[in-house]
């Protein structure tokens, strides 16, 4: 195991030190399909995917001025003041924060300014379908290459300021994320370790719906209360990191906890796609998975209210398009 520095954009009260095992890395080439389902698809283990781009291929300001520099998206508001606070005050998470809309470039200046970061704004899960880039060919190659079946979502596109955090959270599918410009931080922990990370109870979906997800830790991994969350101590023991560079791809499989941070000054850009669970026994055993499937039928009361009220609203538009962005 390694030891290193915290996050420099971590914003939490305390921030400690403590160790890591580190994500293998597999190389595109002859033998990739065998050794991604050896190494990293069958055991449903994590792996740093290396080759899978162009060289130099970058999704920078300029390029995306260009390409979506008119388009507009929904930008969600965190506010940075809610990492000073204990979790189990939230009553919204991720895509559960509310947003509001702007253009690409409009989006770009806040980053520029300063003022993303001061306000945490960040602009995620944007099928990439949607927008001009749906046609690059070297992304729609990266699709190719990989030994994954049935595709769950299309690419999403999520940009950002560095000093954005991801809380912890799983997904009940496997997924990759392809980092495009800067760079980013995951912290990870495997399935194993579910009920030692304290996730929200399945419960608040009652309640909350879709904006406070079972599916995320009550805990800050740079940050943690040992006294509140006593067996965080074993999680640790499991707790994974890597930085994932331009060009580079991490294939996070159903059920791993990840927390992704963006580092750096500028606009930090990446995308990401989910899977089925392949192979279907790996999913069936997978309990992680079935319990956010079961908060999903939890929720849909409160979906059903919130669709209702949108519908009502006079600003249907923008509450429509947060509702189904959550979904």
């Amino acid at each position: 195991m390694q030891s290193r520095g915290v996050n420099p954009g971590q914003s939490a009260n305390q921030t400690q030190r403590y160790d890591f095992h580190e994500v293998a890395q597999l190389a595109y080439d002859t033998n990739w399909v065998s050794a991604f389902k050896a190494k990293g698809l069958n055991p449903g283990t994590p792996l740093v995917l290396n080759g899978l781009l162009p060289e130099r291929y970058e999704w920078n300001r300029e390029f995306l001025e260009k390409r979506i520099g008119n388009d507009t998206f929904l930008i969600r508001q965190f506010g940075r003041e809610r990492y000073q606070q204990d979790k189990r005050q939230w009553d919204s998470i991720g895509s559960g924060v509310e947003s509001t809309s702007m253009s690409f470039s409009e989006y770009a200046i806040t980053v520029e300014s300063g003022q993303a970061y001061a306000e945490d704004l960040y602009l995620a899960k944007v099928p990439v379908t949607r927008t001009a880039l749906v046609n690059e060919e070297a992304l729609e190659g990266v699709a190719e290459k990989l030994p994954l079946k049935l595709p769950v979502t299309d690419w999403n596109l999520w940009i950002g300021p560095g000093g954005h955090t991801t809380c912890l959270h799983y997904d009940p599918f496997d997924g990759v994320l392809v980092q495009l410009s800067g760079k980013k931080r995951v912290v990870l922990y495997p399935p194993s370790q579910l009920y030692n990370l304290y996730p929200f109870h399945i419960l608040n979906h009652l309640k909350y719906g879709a904006k406070l997800r079972s599916g995320y830790s009550q805990i800050y991994p740079d940050a943690i209360d040992e006294k509140a969350f006593p067996r965080v101590k074993e999680a640790q023991r499991h707790r994974y990191e890597v930085i994932l560079n331009p060009g580079e791809c991490l294939f996070i499989p159903a059920g791993w906890w990840h927390e992704v941070s963006t580092l750096g000054d500028g606009l930090v850009c990446s995308v990401n796609q989910f899977w089925n669970v392949s192979p279907g026994l790996r999913a069936l055993g997978l309990w992680s998975k079935w319990r956010v499937h079961l908060a999903s039928v939890l929720a849909a009361p409160h979906v059903m209210k919130s669709f209702v009220s949108a519908i009502a609203s006079r600003d249907k538009s923008l509450r429509l398009g947060q509702l189904f962005q959550r979904l």
